[in-house]
């Protein structure tokens, strides 16, 4: 019984800061091109797509429309105010 409640208070914890993480406002949208790498299905319904940047690095973004490997596409940097950057399709 001590388990489960030491459980269910760390999945509230972590909701809690994922609520949290995404109240913190927006810095900035750049405009970055990228590579389609590879496509990752999990159990979810939407895929993730790894993409390699500008300078080579390797990313991870989650997108429900499908997408070509090998594709350039632009991507948008975001970066919130508390330091927090993340990548998504630009539509």
């Amino acid at each position: 019984m001590i388990l489960f409640g030491g459980l269910f208070a760390t999945m509230v914890m972590l909701a809690q800061n994922r609520w949290v993480g995404d109240a913190i406002p927006i810095r900035s949208v750049d405009p970055i091109d990228a590579t389609i790498e590879g496509v990752y299905w999990h159990r979810t319904s939407m895929s993730q797509y790894g993409l390699f940047l500008e300078n080579n690095a390797l990313v991870f973004v989650d997108a429900d429309k499908p997408r070509l490997i090998g594709s350039h596409v632009r991507l948008e940097r975001i970066t919130r105010d508390n330091g927090f950057v993340f990548y998504r399709f630009a539509e």
